[in-house]
């Protein structure tokens, strides 16, 4: 059947799209854990993604069957470039496209991309009209901030006009970065706005949650229609399972899910992928028991896949 938000159970809890973080590997791995109800791929520039040499590029919306439904998230700042790439997202077999307008980092706003878009609602809306002008039927979403410098939900009413599919907002604006707590107090000021001025858009919270039983908590307080968890899942895999039972994990259950890890990343890109970026995710597995700190400092001096395995299976607790 047909993607659609306003079909999904409420609430629901969707995997936040994190650079470098969320690819098809680690979604997997959290799909084999608990799976959320959507999936979102690392956001993906429509420029590059259109270039001859996009091969790299592509390789953030590579999908497996068990990642279903996924939004494919794609930023910029070129209309035109929106559109192609929709088109060949259609192609690709996503369920839904993304607009990132809130991501924070520097060099990306100064191009007036992403977060770069609050203070530009005239592109705003033309990518938005562009985007779903090359995605036929697919569903268009957003993923926004509270603002630029301020709170700003003149920003949010202006999205809310566009009739979107749905809407993700990350309770913090550009310039707080993460370096506060998200703002959920404006949660239900939003689904006020939404239920005044677009009744059919989804609303979508992201910040701070850990996992769905917090997101649960949040959903009475506010509204919300969705929760959208990032940095929870790296603390804990199983953060999308209500079963608190899940959540405490033994040392060789966590160790096996980072030797299945190494497996499916050498499955997936053989050579296509450098070593060093995967290290990022050894803290995700090697914490919170004895030596885990000097496991993960030898498994941090590796330099390829079978090393790090030979480390892994040298360990013992003794």
């Amino acid at each position: 059947m047909k993607f659609s938000w306003k079909n999904l159970k409420r609430p629901f809890f969707t995997l936040a799209p994190m650079e470098g973080a969320t690819d098809t590997v680690f979604r997997q791995i959290i799909a084999d854990c608990a799976p959320p109800d959507v999936y979102f791929t690392e956001f993906t520039n429509v420029q590059g993604l259109l270039s001859k040499g996009n091969k790299q590029v592509s390789q953030r919306l590579k999908y497996s069957k068990k990642e279903k439904p996924i939004i494919a998230q794609i930023w910029g700042n070129n209309p035109e470039y929106f559109s192609k790439a929709a088109e060949e997202i259609v192609k690709m077999g996503f369920d839904g496209i993304d607009i990132n307008m809130g991501c924070p980092e520097k060099s990306i706003v100064k191009r007036g991309s992403c977060a770069g878009l609050i203070k530009n609602p005239e592109l705003a809306k033309e990518i938005i009209d562009k985007t779903r002008e090359g995605a036929k039927n697919l569903p268009i979403s957003v993923k926004t901030r509270l603002g630029f410098t301020n709170i700003d939900l003149f920003w949010i009413e202006f999205l809310l006009k566009q009739n979107l599919d749905a809407l993700a907002i990350h309770l913090r604006t550009r310039k707080e970065m993460s370096k506060v707590p998200a703002h959920w107090e404006q949660a239900k000021k939003i689904v006020t706005l939404r239920d005044k001025i677009n009744p059919k858009t989804i609303l979508i919270g992201n910040g701070d949650i850990e996992n769905v039983n917090e997101g649960f908590e949040k959903i009475k307080q506010t509204g919300l229609d969705g929760i959208m968890i990032g940095r929870g899942v790296f603390h804990d895999p199983y953060a999308f399972s209500a079963d608190k039972s899940l959540h405490i994990l033994t040392v060789d259950e966590k160790l096996n899910l980072l030797k299945k890890h190494l497996d499916l990343f050498e499955k997936t890109w053989g050579g296509e992928k450098s070593f060093p970026p995967l290290k990022r995710y050894f803290k995700i597995y090697v914490n919170g028991f004895e030596k885990a700190s000097t496991l993960r400092e030898k498994l941090m001096e590796t330099t390829n896949i079978n090393e790090a395995r030979i480390v892994l299976n040298k360990f013992t607790r003794a």
